[in-house]
């Protein structure tokens, strides 16, 4: 649960973010007659991402055996793939408010009602396609019902998002992304790790050594799982949210690596761009 809670959070807050930035602008600028577009916009991108998750649970129930393994693997990388770029994406801009309202403020000029309504709409649309994505690869690794997770998550970020635009209420939410962003970069690192494996069930890949270490002890005499099992109560979160695995082959633990690393590399990049800009 907690991995689906963290992106139901993180993307959900994104968009309350997006459409509280667009509704500000339009009360700081006279311009509330335009709500009812904005609004409109939000429904039908929520609406649309609801359709596209029905979809993805009915693709996801359609394959068995091999193809379901690829078919999960797959989805994995594409989920990795997409927060990577996210999480990237989010590091290198400085001024999104400032460009969002810059879009608002020129359909307004042009009396684009229509562009108004898709500049709300995809937004919402992107995050609730990222987060179908997200929560779909995040079911695949964890095996368990993270549906409570992903709602508390998407509760408790309409709510902050509700007091940050409606009350005024401050919080840092740079320092916010950065660290949610560190956590998400681990959850992708196992999202790789975990594809890989299940390349290698499916026979596409080489594990090159099967068991690099095997820390998954037999059940215990009541039937449940040690403690650092990885369906133990603590390898299980640890299986969640980092991609933690008790038996894992070598080319799963080099591919983790490689992703951690390459990705920090790349942040690290992106700062020290920054500070030459600053």
């Amino acid at each position: 649960m907690i991995p689906e809670f963290i992106i139901g959070f993180r993307e959900s807050l994104e968009a309350a973010l997006i459409a509280g930035i667009i509704l500000s602008y339009l009360a700081k600028t006279g311009q509330e007659k335009y709500n009812r577009i904005i609004y409109l916009g939000i429904i039908a991108g929520v609406v649309a991402s609801l359709a596209g998750a029905f979809l993805f649970a009915a693709l996801a129930g359609g394959f068995q055996g091999t193809a379901e393994q690829l078919f999960e693997g797959i989805t994995m990388l594409i989920g990795a793939a997409l927060l990577t770029t996210m999480i990237l994406w989010m590091m290198k801009q400085k001024h999104v408010a400032l460009e969002l309202q810059h879009k608002v403020s020129e359909r307004i000029s042009q009396a684009q009602k229509f562009g108004l309504f898709f500049l709300a709409f995809i937004a919402i649309l992107r995050e609730g396609i990222e987060t179908v994505i997200f929560l779909g690869a995040a079911g695949f690794v964890s095996q368990d019902n993270g549906f409570i997770g992903a709602l508390a998550g998407i509760a408790l970020a309409v709510v902050l998002g509700y007091l940050l635009f409606v009350n005024s209420k401050k919080i840092n939410i740079k320092k916010f992304f950065k660290i949610t962003s560190i956590l998400l970069v681990l959850f992708a690192a196992g999202l790789v790790a975990h594809a890989i494996h299940e390349f290698e069930e499916a026979g596409v890949l080489n594990p090159i050594i099967e068991h690099v270490w095997d820390i998954n002890p037999a059940q215990n005499s009541d039937g449940s799982y040690p403690l650092l099992h990885e369906n133990g109560a603590v390898g299980s979160i640890f299986k969640g949210l980092l991609g933690y695995n008790g038996n894992p082959s070598l080319l799963e633990v080099l591919s983790y690596f490689a992703y951690l690393i390459l990705v920090f590399a790349l942040w690290k990049n992106i700062e020290r761009i920054h500070k030459k800009v600053i």
